[in-house]
């Protein structure tokens, strides 16, 4: 029986399938901001567009085996595709050794939605509103299971908050400080993104998001001070990666609530 599975070899295939969804992630990446098909079409080199041999698509191995360079062509490859391999075999990983009991699968699918949505907004400071819509239907269906699994429509009414109490909290902002500064100061995808994080986590870690977002973001900022890049009031986060490192990570430990 797979629940019988020592857990240290269940974290082993989450991490694998985790590898290889991310390894997905990585083509969304690349191919959803220029609006080319992401379930079609074979992966190519960016450089010399030869096509790319399946021995040269296994999730971090063939970057390692190729030292981060095309076989055809040896342009680099990068680092935000192998990032993403390991990204996502982390968030498998992790979910199966550290969520609360019952909240391993919940936590990868969250994980790896979350992990999405953080590099397209790293990469592109671009949340899409179907990737984010996504988010919200899953955190729905999620709400639905637990409403099942108890008994009760306490789980719904936690989720409805949530995702209200956090598109309030960034849209009053966003709002307030367009109103003071007479531009925009957020994008508009981050207050949907809070709400739709808020479905599935609740009002409380909501809150302790956007604190934990804040204090990613100012660590980040003096990171780079430190490291002498430059650092202005109007330099832009990408806070919808931000929400998205410290909503997982509030889920993995804590659950919902």
């Amino acid at each position: 029986m797979i629940a019988d599975a020592p857990l240290s070899l269940l974290a082993g295939f989450a991490a694998l399938g985790g590898a290889a969804i991310g390894s997905f992630i990585g083509t969304v990446l690349v191919r959803l901001p220029v609006e080319r098909s992401i379930l079609t079409g074979r992966s190519a080199c960016d450089s010399c567009a030869v096509p790319i041999a399946a021995r040269d698509l296994v999730p971090l191995l063939s970057w390692l085996a190729l030292r981060g360079r095309c076989r055809a062509c040896s342009a680099p490859i990068g680092v935000w595709q192998p990032g993403c391999e390991l990204a996502g075999a982390v968030i498998g990983a992790m979910a199966v050794l550290l969520a609360p009991l019952g909240l391993a699968v919940p936590a990868m699918i969250f994980g790896w939605q979350l992990l999405l949505l953080a590099v397209i907004d790293a990469r592109h400071l671009w949340l899409p509103r179907a990737l984010v819509a996504l988010l919200a239907a899953s955190g729905a269906v999620w709400l639905g299971w637990q409403c099942w699994q108890t008994g009760t429509l306490a789980p719904l009414w936690a989720g409805l908050a949530g995702g209200a109490l956090g598109f309030a909290m960034l849209w009053s902002v966003a709002r307030g400080y367009k109103m003071l500064r007479g531009r925009d100061g957020m994008g508009g995808g981050d207050p949907p993104m809070l709400a739709a994080i808020g479905i599935w986590v609740g009002p409380m870690v909501v809150i302790g998001t956007v604190i934990g977002a804040s204090l990613i973001g100012m660590a980040a900022a003096l990171l780079a001070l430190l490291a002498r890049r430059p650092v202005a009031a109007d330099t832009a986060l990408p806070l919808g990666s931000l929400m998205a490192v410290a909503a997982w990570a509030i889920f993995l430990v804590a659950g919902h609530g």
